[in-house]
Formats: structure tokens, C-alpha cells, sequence
């Protein structure tokens, strides 16, 4: 198979199995590089990437159901009911059953879990240098991934993702 340089294979009609040309492949190699920055400041706190994100959104819209936390987050209750668990057994989340309906389980912080989060204010500073990108390039790349995910998820969601201004 003959190599060709990035400008040659640009002018070349994509190949539709090649995984230079897909879309995919960068979008999963960069989400994979920005989870693993997240590791070393994230370790202090003894968080992993997924559970920051699940604390992330109860810190910003407080207690809810583990359905409206999955939403939130993109996750499914097989990903969240072990994460949840293990948030629980750090002292960080408190899972409740409403006596109203036993059927409903409830997330809501812990007055550890709300501590936390003045330890975590420092985590976007140490990590906003790990793609090296010009504010303006970062801006439109968020908005461009924000308006797929939308695009992508429909009407069915009532996720954190808004639409670029």
C-alpha cells in the first residue's frame, strides 16, 4: 500500500475504510487524551474522570433522580448504578428512596460532597492547557461539538449541552 502525505490524501476522494479519513477516529483518540489529563489532578480528590462529571452536574443542579442524573451526563443506569455506589461508599453521595415511590432513587451530595467542590475548582485550570488550541479555536470547537451532540441526541434528552449563543 502506497503512504501519502496529509496534503496528497486531502485532495484524494476519501476511502471510506481508511481510518485517516474518519470522523470518528480523532473524536475518539481526543476524548480519550483529554479523560487521561484529567487523571493526575483528579487523583488528590480521589475521583475518576466519570464520577467528576456526575459530581459536576450535582453541584451545578443539586439532588435529583438517577434518571434525570443519567440525562444529564450521557450515561446509562448500568454505567451510573456502580459509579453512584461507589460515590456512596467515599461519603460523597447519598442514595434515597422516596417513601412516596420505592421505585425512585435519589441523589443528593453529602455535606463531604459539597466540600469537595472547593477542592475541584482547581481541576479546569489544570487541565485547560492540555489541547493546545487559541481560545477562539477552543470556543468554536466546543461549539461545533455541543451542535453534534444535539443534532445527534434530538429532542430526546434534556442534557447539560446548550446551543452556541
Amino acid at each position: 500500500m502506497q503512504k501519502h502525505s496529509p496534503a496528497e490524501r486531502q485532495k484524494q476522494a476519501p476511502n471510506q475504510l481508511c481510518l485517516e479519513d474518519q470522523l470518528c477516529f480523532p473524536l475518539y483518540v481526543c476524548a480519550k487524551e483529554v479523560v487521561r489529563q484529567y487523571r493526575k489532578p483528579l487523583k488528590p480528590l480521589g475521583l475518576t474522570y466519570t464520577q467528576y462529571v456526575v459530581m459536576m452536574a450535582l453541584w451545578e443542579y443539586g439532588g435529583m433522580t438517577v434518571g434525570q442524573l443519567g440525562k444529564r451526563v450521557f450515561l446509562d443506569s448500568g454505567t451510573l448504578t456502580p459509579l453512584l455506589k461507589r460515590l456512596e461508599k467515599q461519603g460523597l453521595v447519598r442514595r434515597t428512596r422516596p417513601e412516596a415511590n420505592e421505585r425512585t432513587l435519589f441523589i443528593s451530595l453529602t455535606e463531604a460532597g459539597e466540600q469537595l467542590k472547593a477542592q475541584a475548582r482547581q481541576i479546569p485550570e489544570a487541565v485547560q492547557n492540555c489541547v493546545q488550541l487559541s481560545e477562539d479555536e477552543v470556543r468554536v470547537l466546543k461549539s461545533l461539538l455541543d451542535k453534534a451532540v444535539i443534532e445527534m441526541q434530538g429532542e430526546k434528552t434534556e442534557s447539560t449541552i446548550r446551543p452556541a449563543q
